[in-house]
């Protein structure tokens, strides 16, 4: 991995990132849109990192932390540049930044028909808790 840069996203940078994740992370969420990822970046200007060779953005992951727990979302890295140590780089950012703030475990959210990824987290030494399950309800407003 040559001159990868790893940073917290600026405001100026959503909308890229937004068409990054549509063109490199596997499904959507409810607020993958411009509003969503602005609150996070406002909410917590540190959450989400990006890693940047050249100039473009080649990975990104969002590192939540809500006090309590260590949340992990959108761990995405181009699918040209996979395997040369980009995903690796920002989970290392990544746990750093949890650990600085008093976190104690990180959990990812993946989906199970994702299997690359669940190579590439096994491989960062996380490991599935088939106990789970999430719940979800989408919230209006």
């Amino acid at each position: 991995m040559t001159d990868v840069r790893i940073r917290a996203a600026r405001p100026e940078d959503l909308d890229r990132v937004l068409a990054f994740w549509k063109a490199a992370a596997e499904g959507t969420s409810i607020s993958d849109d411009r509003d969503g990822v602005e609150r996070l970046v406002a909410r917590d200007p540190e959450a989400l990192l990006l890693a940047e060779q050249g100039g473009a953005l080649v990975g990104t992951v969002i590192a939540g932390f809500d006090g309590w727990r260590c949340h992990l979302y959108r761990l995405a890295v181009h699918p040209e540049r996979r395997r040369q140590g980009i995903g690796s780089a920002l989970l290392a950012a990544a746990e750093e930044r949890f650990v600085r703030l008093g976190g104690r475990r990180g959990d990812a959210m993946v989906l199970r028909r994702n299997e690359t990824a669940h190579h590439a987290w096994q491989a960062a030494g996380y490991a599935p808790q088939e106990q789970w399950r999430r719940w979800v309800k989408p919230l209006t407003t």
